[in-house]
C-alpha cells in the first residue's frame, strides 16, 4: 500500500479511537474505555491524576457509570502525526456536564480541553500509550433544559441517551 495513503488510514483509526474514548466516557462504557488504552498506559489528567491509566480509570468508574451523570464530550481540532507504528495526537475537547455542585445544587458545567496524546500500533490496534491532558477554560452555570424554548413540542415524549448496555448504541441495528 503507498505510505501515504497508509499514513491517512493510521490517521483516521486514532481519530476514531478519539472518538470512541470520548463516547466510553459518555455513556459508561467502562470496557471501551479500557480498551483504548494499551497495556502499562499511563494518564496524566491535568494535575488531578497522574499514574497508571487502569488507575486512572477505576478512579472514574463510579462517576461515569451512574444512571444520572450526563455529561457530552465533543472532539474538536484533532491534529495527528504519524510516524510508522507510533502517532502523537492534540486534540481539542468540549464537554458539557451537569454535575452535583458542593452546596448539593444541580449545576451544568463547560470545559475545555486539550489531550496530547502518544499513541502506538500494538498486532495491528491504535491504543494510548500515554495521555496528557491540559485544561484550557470553564464556564459553570445554573441548569436550565428548555429544549429549544420549549419548540421541541412534548418533552416527556423525547427518547433520552441512555448508559451502558441500555443505550441505543449497544441495542444492535433496528433498520
Amino acid at each position: 500500500m503507498d505510505a501515504a495513503l497508509q499514513t491517512l488510514l493510521a490517521k483516521q483509526e486514532v481519530h476514531d479511537l478519539l472518538v470512541r474514548y470520548l463516547r466510553a466516557i459518555d455513556r459508561g462504557d467502562v470496557a471501551a474505555l479500557e480498551a483504548c488504552y494499551l497495556p502499562g498506559a499511563t494518564e496524566d489528567h491535568g494535575g488531578l491524576f497522574t499514574g497508571p491509566a487502569s488507575e486512572y480509570v477505576a478512579s472514574v468508574r463510579r462517576t461515569i457509570t451512574h444512571p444520572k451523570a450526563v455529561s457530552t464530550h465533543a472532539l474538536t481540532n484533532v491534529l495527528v502525526d504519524v510516524d510508522g507504528d507510533t502517532a502523537r495526537a492534540e486534540s481539542y475537547v468540549l464537554a458539557f456536564a451537569r454535575v452535583r455542585r458542593p452546596d448539593g445544587r444541580i449545576g451544568d458545567t463547560l470545559t475545555s480541553a486539550r489531550m496530547i496524546d502518544d499513541l502506538e500500533r500494538v498486532d495491528g490496534r491504535w491504543g494510548i500509550r500515554h495521555r496528557a491532558l491540559r485544561w484550557d477554560w470553564n464556564h459553570d452555570m445554573e441548569p436550565s433544559e428548555g429544549w429549544v424554548f420549549g419548540l421541541l413540542g412534548d418533552v416527556e415524549a423525547m427518547s433520552r441517551s441512555e448508559k451502558y448496555p441500555t443505550d441505543v448504541l449497544y441495542q444492535g441495528s433496528r433498520a
